[in-house]
């Protein structure tokens, strides 16, 4: 808390574990001990005090029922559970398998892939808490059934939501299409909506480490899941301005106009930290910039969108923003321990592209700040704006693969087959999160060849592209 009383503690470590939603009073157990106690007691008193016309006027107990009379209707029986008593066994547990060492030694394999029967299992696991080999052996063996079986998403191929609307599409043609731009925005907000559907209380608080680079050093920033849509909501609404929609910020005012201004703006104004009720919003105005595009045309692509210190068109605002869309989803699921898939390979490719044509600009400020090494005077190439010059061939391979010629001397130039001084190659998702900053960039590359200056001033321009 400050002086006014507003919530600034997103980098402290309170995790807020003062709510108690169970009941541990003492008087608890009491009164439901009393209830037991009490009522078979209370239903014999009554059973005994009723004759066989069951009138309840015979005070003699011990008097038998008239075997002409109707018949009696027996009283309802307390269960097992509720007498403390055991329950008895349904069916006889079968004797312990007695094996000796040697064929519990072979049957590790089949354990550990959950293939032995129930009396293998128990012999098995009753061996390993008396053998250590055995039990580093077993070690070993689970572990490497995990590397055969990873964690699946429970979630549907994220391709497979486009080939349906494309399925769709086909057959009866919206009357007011999509913009194909703002398609992966579109397609990344749902797949993340999807996922805080069934969010808890828990899971809206569980604590979120963001990621990226400042200049060459990695910086992060904590907040919950909840302080991360309240920051995608803020963010967005760079585009929503652009757009003629209503700012998320409100009546807030940020020191700078940037993404991180605006966040730590909204976080500041905020008098405790945000909760569910964050997603209502920022799903509403995910839905009016999707509408709004479609509304407006494929023309408005070229509308210049401003993030204080640069500015994007609006098409490619819209790929920037279905990225971090992507990338924060990302940090949440790994919140809560749930795999998420990587986007679909049309939309991841064209999050790469747009990463690959910004890199010449930032590499020329990174030069500029002293940051990147200036190319060596024999080898350097000085054109003029459009003419080729010194180049790095970047090649994405998996889903969302291609390649790209990177200008490296000046932002104005064209890559160049011919003037090509380096050349590196990483996986699509890979290359994503470098340019999250969510990999250092002396760990990204899957393969280098050529000038190794190059190649670490590209790789760690692509870091330079991160923010919060």
């Amino acid at each position: 808390m400050n002086e006014a009383g507003r919530f600034e503690a997103y980098d402290n470590d309170d995790n807020g574990d003062d709510d108690k939603p169970y009941d541990d009073s003492p008087h608890g157990d009491a009164h439901h001990k009393d209830q037991e106690d009490d009522g078979p007691a209370d239903v014999h008193r009554a059973a005994d005090g009723m004759n066989s016309s069951g009138n309840g006027d015979d005070q003699h107990p011990s008097t038998k029922p008239d075997p002409d009379g109707p018949p009696r209707i027996p009283l309802p029986r307390a269960s097992v559970e509720d007498t403390g008593r055991p329950l008895p066994d349904a069916v006889p547990r079968p004797a312990p398998l007695v094996l000796d060492h040697r064929v519990l030694k072979s049957l590790l394999g089949a354990w550990a892939l959950a293939a032995c029967s129930p009396q293998e299992t128990a012999a098995v696991e009753e061996h390993l808490g008396g053998c250590g080999s055995c039990a580093d052996e077993a070690l070993r063996l689970r572990e490497a059934v995990g590397l055969l079986h990873p964690a699946e998403s429970l979630d549907l191929d994220p391709s497979l939501r486009a080939r349906v609307l494309q399925s769709c599409l086909e057959r009866r043609p919206p009357r007011i299409p999509v913009p194909e731009w703002a398609t992966p925005y579109d397609a990344e907000t749902a797949r993340l909506d999807a996922l805080l559907q069934d969010f808890g209380d828990a899971e809206w608080h569980a604590p979120v480490r963001l990621r990226w680079f400042r200049g060459d050093e990695p910086t992060s920033r904590r907040t919950t899941v909840a302080g991360v849509i309240a920051h995608l909501l803020t963010v967005d609404g760079l585009v929503a301005v652009a757009l003629g929609l209503a700012d998320p910020m409100g009546e807030v005012a940020a020191d700078r106009a940037t993404p991180s201004g605006r966040t730590e703006a909204y976080w500041r104004a905020s008098h405790y930290p945000p909760t569910r009720a964050v997603r209502a919003p920022w799903r509403e105005q995910s839905h009016d910039l999707v509408r709004t595009a479609a509304f407006t045309g494929g023309g408005t692509g070229r509308l210049s969108v401003p993030y204080g210190d640069f500015a994007l068109p609006l098409h490619d605002a819209m790929l920037d923003r279905a990225f971090e869309t992507w990338v924060h989803a990302e940090d949440i699921a790994d919140a809560v321990d749930y795999p998420y898939e990587p986007p679909s390979g049309s939309d991841l490719h064209h999050m790469v592209d747009l990463a690959a044509r910004m890199l010449p600009t930032v590499l020329s400020a990174r030069r500029q700040a002293g940051l990147a090494s200036p190319p060596p005077g024999p080898h350097r190439h000085l054109v003029p704006a459009g003419e080729p010059g010194r180049s790095l061939r970047l090649e994405i391979e998996g889903s969302g693969g291609g390649e790209w010629l990177i200008p490296l001397d000046s932002p104005a130039a064209v890559g160049s087959a011919e003037h090509e001084v380096a050349h590196v190659a990483l996986d699509g998702a890979e290359f994503c999160r470098l340019a999250a900053g969510h990999v250092p960039p002396e760990e990204a590359a899957a393969g280098q060849v050529g000038d190794r200056t190059a190649i670490r001033d590209v790789l760690f321009a692509a870091a330079s592209l991160s923010r919060m």
